[in-house]
């Protein structure tokens, strides 16, 4: 039997909206179950039998599909619009399933946009605490150094909104204009343009390149592609398995990675043997030989005993010892070898 849940959770699986339009919906009687109109979002159910939306019977969600979508710049990410401007809606091409947006893109903002029919993954997908990498590339007027984008790596504070870390670099300069790169992970409301005019420079043009394992590439603007099902089983896999990443720097950090640390291993210490004595080994029997023998430490050479040293002879105090002390030395009689003796039978020469 499946789990009870709310019904603005199932139709979000359903792809009919996000949960809060449909619980808006629900506020403007255009839910009902068994023909009659639903009041509170916190009805409980455990399927979509019976269930209408404007009079029409909703399906059994399939499985999650998703799309990517080159938005053009002038588009709202709506479904509709009060004031009657043109939202992605209108320039989807027909055919496509019933979707709804991961995320938003400014009006003025263009570049890859991910669509899906499963309300659960478009969740999952936003969720700031999933960590997943959004990159975008912004045309920039005005002057802006590579030292500047470096600082943002620790995150910023705007206004009392607290950013966290960001990863930007220069590409190149056309002119007056720059190309910067840069790439968050929370995805806050204008938070790329927050940040670089923060910095003193406008934005002129904003265009998302990557959001997560999916990039933009070569698709055409305003052009649709759907997601290959394995490419988006492998990546919801490595979603479930992938742990949850911080997606700023607060203090006590620190102490959160301490607690995943290994911890070495300790080997168990064994009690000392009693003094003079090892562990017995396993006694062995040999026919014949009668009982075992336990092991017996065998007796360590006895180390040779030093002959004591005689006491060092004291000096003497004895007056008559320092008066020869104090007497002049005789000179050395020189050796009989040191003055060479004439050979005999021959004299000295004479001169």
């Amino acid at each position: 039997m499946a789990e009870p849940q709310r019904i603005a959770k199932l139709l979000a699986r359903a792809g009919v909206a996000s949960r809060r339009e449909i619980e808006r919906m629900i506020a403007d009687r255009r839910i009902a179950l068994d023909g009659v109109a639903l009041e509170t979002p916190a009805t409980i159910l455990t399927s979509l039998k019976g269930i209408t939306v404007d009079g029409q019977p909703v399906a059994a969600p399939e499985a999650a599909r998703l799309f990517r979508y080159h938005k053009t710049p002038g588009l709202l990410t709506a479904e509709r619009d009060l004031r009657g401007r043109a939202t992605i809606y209108d320039k989807l091409p027909p055919g496509m399933p019933r979707t709804v947006p991961v995320g938003r893109l400014d009006l003025n903002t263009e570049g890859l946009l991910l669509m899906t029919t499963d309300g659960e993954l478009k969740r999952r997908l936003e969720l700031p605490t999933t960590g997943l990498p959004r990159t975008y590339r912004a045309r920039v007027y005005g002057r802006i150094t590579q030292e500047q984008l470096e600082e943002l790596i620790e995150g910023i504070t705007i206004d009392g909104v607290r950013y966290g870390a960001i990863d930007a670099n220069l590409e190149r300069r056309t002119g007056t204009n720059t190309w910067v790169e840069i790439t968050i992970r929370e995805g806050k409301n204008r938070e790329v343009r927050r940040i670089l005019e923060h910095l003193g420079v406008e934005v002129n043009r904003l265009i998302r390149t990557r959001y997560g394992p999916f990039v933009l590439g070569d698709l055409p603007a305003g052009a649709v592609e759907e997601v290959k099902q394995h490419e988006l089983v492998e990546f919801l896999k490595s979603l479930g398995e992938a742990p949850q990443v911080p997606v700023s720097r607060q203090p006590g950090d620190g102490a959160l990675r301490k607690q995943w640390r290994i911890k070495p291993k300790t080997r168990e210490k064994l009690p000392a043997p009693p003094a003079g004595e090892i562990p017995a080994r396993p006694a062995r029997a040999f026919e014949g030989h009668g009982a075992p023998v336990p092991h017996k430490k065998p007796a360590s050479p006895q180390k040779p005993q030093e002959k004591p040293q005689a006491p060092k002879r004291a000096k003497p105090t004895d007056p008559s010892h320092e008066e020869h002390a104090a007497r002049p030395k005789r000179p050395k009689p020189k050796a009989s070898w040191a003055k060479a003796k004439p050979k005999p039978g021959r004299g000295p020469r004479k001169p």
